[in-house]
């Protein structure tokens, strides 16, 4: 299967899709629309970035999107059912409730909600958990090459998505090991072509 068309620029979320895509050498079309346009609300009622159909059908939410491409690729994941698949959202539910909402809510107050409902003091707390949260992450993966052992899988993408964000928001530098994680995600030739397209 791969009639799939990805909305979204990949300066939002829809690069952690963009670059799953690029790295299963799947092909799809981007439709580069703003949030809340005509367009992505004619296929998302909520506006929100990314989304992704398959033929007619829409998929919303970056992390449900991730997931079913590895799933219907059978790459990137341990499979439906196993325990190693358990542990695998478990890291990917705990990225996004520890680090994606941390910066995410920091962004929100940055330029996302309208000036008068942004309370910008908040911003201070917000770098505080999220670097204790990437400290304690850092901390559990020690010096593997990715969150699960030797093999790329779907949280992945996400942490890797998320400390970049943060750097982009002057965030606390990462942690060591992390940073090296890092680097090594972005140096990916598939991680390349996707900020290329940028």
């Amino acid at each position: 299967m791969s009639d799939y068309t990805v909305y979204g620029s990949p300066r939002s979320r829809a690069f952690r899709v963009i670059w799953m895509l690029e790295e299963l050498g799947v092909p799809y079309t981007l439709n580069p629309v703003a949030p809340q346009s005509p367009e992505i609300r004619a296929i998302s009622p909520t506006g929100k970035l990314p989304a992704m159909t398959v033929g007619e059908t829409a998929i919303t939410d970056s992390s449900a999107i991730l997931t079913f491409l590895a799933d219907a690729h059978g790459a990137m994941t341990a499979p439906a059912g196993s325990v190693e698949r358990a542990r695998q959202d478990a890291w990917l539910y705990r990225i996004l409730d520890e680090l994606d909402a941390v910066v995410w809510a920091a962004a929100r107050h940055s330029f996302v909600l309208p000036e008068g409902e942004r309370v910008p003091e908040v911003k201070p707390s917000l770098k505080r958990e999220f670097a204790r949260n990437l400290k304690r992450i850092a901390a559990e993966c020690g010096e593997r090459p990715f969150l699960m052992g030797d093999e790329m899988t779907v949280p992945d993408f996400v942490l890797t998505h998320c400390m970049g964000w943060s750097l982009m928001a002057k965030f606390d530098p990462l942690p060591a090991p992390l940073d090296a994680y890092h680097t090594r995600m972005r140096a990916r030739s598939a991680y390349q072509r996707t900020s290329q397209a940028a």
